[in-house]
């Protein structure tokens, strides 16, 4: 999407999202502390309360930047309980700045309860842009950028996983063609990268680690490869991984067989019957004679 034009812009380059009452997100570096924006810098000097994941990882940022403040946590374990005071602070008028650990807020991070509750109040939401590991990676993966899907982290349990990549193969066998975004544990990669393999296919993927940091590291391949390297080779640090998108698939009836089994699960027939046929195309009445002769 192309940039506005200067003339399209009505604030000034200096002007401040913060500097007003309300809520504003603020993204900050993911590794080099050089990438803080002179606007993220300011809100951050200009709000009247800041809110953090980690007062420690925080700490580190605010004092290279040279803002003698204390920030407070909020994360998912209290933000429950915070929303209610941090939006009682938000009507008196307080201009009030989160940020995450690293990266643009909200993206795998905590602050969507207190967002969505400011939203519902009326209450101003601004952000100041900035570094975001996922699209980072994506840029450097050599894979498709666009359409994309961040998934996040899966689950870590391998059962579980494996279930949540199942559903991306069939949202694929019902049409879905994007490159796949998602960010991973350490000790975890080489299982899941084996587990992807396994499920989708030896696409071509990347891993990026240690984004902006002094050893970044982006590795490109297939799936099965950086599997077996990792899995021999345990890597550190924070991690994103790219999977390219699966070929366009025609859906044969076995493939809508298998939706409609998993749409059945705790599902009406007429229910499922709607759901697969709107997701796959297939006619409404090929679907229901489908799931008439499942049943039988």
């Amino acid at each position: 999407m192309p940039e506005p034009s200067s003339h399209e812009t009505s604030d000034p380059p200096d002007a401040l999202p913060g500097a007003a009452p309300g809520l504003v997100l603020v993204s900050t570096p993911i590794g080099n502390l050089g990438d803080l924006s002179p606007r993220a810098a300011n809100a951050l000097r200009e709000a009247d309360l800041l809110l953090c994941e980690d007062t420690r990882t925080s700490a580190t940022l605010l004092r290279a930047a040279g803002i003698a403040r204390r920030a407070e946590a909020l994360h998912d374990h209290n933000e429950a309980a915070m929303v209610p005071r941090v939006l009682a602070r938000l009507r008196d008028g307080a201009r009030v700045a989160l940020i995450s650990d690293a990266g643009t807020p909200l993206i795998s991070d905590p602050g969507f309860r207190l967002v969505r509750a400011a939203i519902e109040a009326g209450v101003a939401v601004s952000a100041v842009p900035g570094p975001n590991a996922a699209l980072m990676a994506l840029t450097l993966s050599g894979l498709p950028p666009y359409p994309f899907l961040f998934l996040g982290f899966l689950p870590p349990k391998h059962a579980a996983r494996i279930a949540a990549i199942e559903r991306l193969r069939a949202a694929e066998a019902a049409g879905l063609q994007a490159t796949l975004i998602l960010h991973e544990a350490p000790h975890r990669l080489g299982e899941t990268l084996a587990d992807l393999a396994e499920t989708l296919g030896d696409r071509p993927a990347c891993v990026a680690r240690e984004l902006t940091k002094r050893f970044e590291e982006v590795r490109r391949g297939g799936l099965a490869a950086l599997a077996d390297g990792y899995r021999a080779e345990a890597p550190r640090g924070e991690i994103t991984v790219v999977v390219g998108p699966g070929e366009a698939a025609s859906l044969g009836g076995e493939a809508v067989d298998d939706l409609l089994r998993k749409a059945m699960e705790g599902r009406s027939v007429k229910e499922a019957v709607e759901l697969v046929a709107a997701s796959t195309g297939v006619a409404r009445r090929e679907v229901y004679r489908r799931a008439v002769e499942m049943k039988k």
